[in-house]
């Protein structure tokens, strides 16, 4: 069963995030901050994350910069209330992640997710 981690400060968000994703049959571990996720990531092995760009504390960008030096080329959904290409030049590490934005139907997070980790496969290849 595929493991993901979903970083998201909004409660309600992580829960409808991680409902799709376990009756998908995906293993959820949820992080309410930037904290929590990056100890999770260094903690636990993932297939993929899905990290909310505008956090309480600190920026997604940054989440995802630090898992992207860690791991590279690692599979990540970044989810925005705003339109994703807002965000994209803010960071190299951004490079083949995929956008998802908010509200988005339970389709749609799904297909972000396969994306993501078909493009970690391409560019392996």
């Amino acid at each position: 069963m595929p493991r993901i981690l979903v970083v998201d400060d909004q409660k309600d968000v992580r829960a409808m995030v991680s409902i799709v994703l376990r009756v998908n049959r995906y293993e959820v571990v949820e992080a309410d901050s930037a904290a929590a996720g990056l100890k999770a990531f260094d903690e636990s092995a993932f297939d993929a994350a899905i990290v909310d760009i505008f956090l309480a504390e600190t920026s997604g960008v940054e989440v995802i910069t630090t898992i992207r030096e860690r791991s590279p080329g690692f599979p990540i959904v970044a989810i925005s209330g705003m339109t994703a290409l807002d965000f994209m030049d803010q960071s190299p590490d951004l490079e083949n992640v995929v956008c998802l934005q908010k509200p988005f139907r339970p389709n749609d997070l799904l297909q972000a997710l396969k994306s993501a980790q078909s493009s970690r496969f391409q560019a392996a290849v």
